[in-house]
């Protein structure tokens, strides 16, 4: 496949890296330090399924340059998504699949706006990597999945080609026909663990032992819940139980990518996140005060450090 990662951070950077490593015609769109480090020394992955170097890269800061692709694999700060997006118009063909694992639900209905809704494919991944310096992906853990499928449940050439491309380098990858579920299955656990470790200031150890901090985490996951079945996503009502019970199998050092951002002094996507749930609660007259209080406090902090 031909296929163009916009925005080369822990996400698309390794599984960027993974896909060209299995022969497939990757380049990468950067900015700033992480494309002069892609263009002078590669890019390389520190991982537990395996260390890789690509010591020449195809990398740009203007998709323009590139032929159109097969596949826009999109991992961009959820703040550049829309500007984002019109940067990779000229990479679209009728067919041209673009996919999103970035955080939240909002995210393919921007792309859906801006580029239109036969382009985008639902997804989400699970994996803990970041840029541990420019040029360098640093993944923790084993676990590397990537989930996808069209919206409306159709199996299509393109899903299907992408799947294979990922089982050809040797990443884990299902393709759903619930894409949508699985994105507000995720979202559940993502904001809770979002709001709790960044409110808190601590990874989900802490947390999950402590009565009260417990009981708070469960109440943003299940607002995310009635809100999801609200808007006609059906996730059963235990559901917020279910990841409770996920919760306690996670290891205690477990954080999110949010608390490092406001640990670091960068930007939050709590608007995105917690802030999201409550204007759909709002416009759905659903009551979300946890919510409320995770996006109400960590505002202070949205816009990072001057």
């Amino acid at each position: 496949m031909r296929i163009a990662v916009m925005g080369t951070g822990g996400v698309g950077g390794y599984f960027g890296a993974r896909l060209a490593a299995g022969g497939h015609d990757v380049a990468f769109i950067a900015r700033g330090t992480q494309l002069d480090a892609l263009r002078t020394k590669g890019l390389r992955v520190e991982s537990p399924r395996g260390d890789l170097h690509l010591p020449e890269v195809a990398a740009t800061d203007d998709p323009a340059t590139l032929d159109p692709v097969d596949l826009v694999l999109f991992g961009v700060k959820l703040w550049d998504t829309e500007p984002a997006a019109e940067q990779i118009r000229p990479l679209l063909r009728p067919e041209t699949a673009v996919v999103s694992f970035q955080n939240g639900v909002a995210k393919d209905e921007i792309l859906g706006r801006i580029l239109g809704p036969e382009h985008v494919l639902g997804g989400v991944c699970y994996i803990a990597a970041t840029i541990a310096e420019p040029g360098l992906i640093r993944h923790s853990g084993p676990m590397q999945k990537l989930v996808f499928g069209e919206y409306g449940g159709r199996s299509t050439a393109r899903v299907e080609a992408f799947r294979d491309a990922c089982a050809e380098s040797g990443v884990d990858a299902e393709i759903s026909p619930h894409i949508e579920r699985a994105i507000w299955e995720k979202f559940v656990f993502l904001v809770g663990l979002s709001g709790t470790t960044s409110l808190a200031r601590t990874p989900i150890g802490p947390i999950r032992a402590n009565d009260r901090s417990r009981a708070f985490l469960h109440d943003v996951m299940e607002e995310v819940v009635e809100v999801a079945r609200a808007s006609g996503v059906p996730l059963p009502g235990s559901y917020a139980d279910d990841r409770m019970a996920f919760v306690d199998t996670v290891p205690e050092t477990m954080t999110s990518s949010m608390h490092h951002d406001l640990e670091r002094g960068n930007r939050l996507e709590v608007a995105w996140l917690s802030g999201d749930v409550i204007d759909r609660a709002r416009a759905l007259g659903v009551p979300a005060p946890a919510n409320r209080a995770v996006a109400d406090m960590l505002s202070v902090h949205a816009a990072g450090r001057p």
